[in-house]
């Protein structure tokens, strides 16, 4: 009895697909706000990974930490961090819609 639980066990592990935090999930339940809700900051980082790479998630995971730096890439006039804000801009109005239900 006890063999047919451990491989049923170890099938049901092995089987599973393994959680792996992303970085805006990371960030978000380390930050004030996202420790009282794990389930949103999982959700949020389910839409970074559908609208952003893993550089531009790293990069707005850091936001969590420092938020005057998004106001820097907000008004930098840097063609590369114009395209970041307008792929960040398009992942928080998703977040947002996708999120909020």
């Amino acid at each position: 009895m006890i063999n047919r639980l451990m491989i049923a066990t170890a099938a049901v592990v092995l089987t599973a697909p393994l959680a792996m935090a992303g970085p805006i999930d990371s960030a978000c339940v380390r930050s004030d706000r996202g420790a009282r809700n794990a389930q949103l900051c999982g959700c949020i980082q389910q839409v970074a990974d559908r609208t952003l790479s893993r550089s531009d998630q790293r990069r707005a995971a850091s936001f969590f930490r420092d938020p005057h730096q998004a106001q820097e890439v907000r008004m930098s006039k840097s063609n590369a961090d114009n395209a970041f804000w307008a792929r960040y801009r398009n992942f928080a109005t998703t977040a947002e819609a996708y999120c909020a239900r």
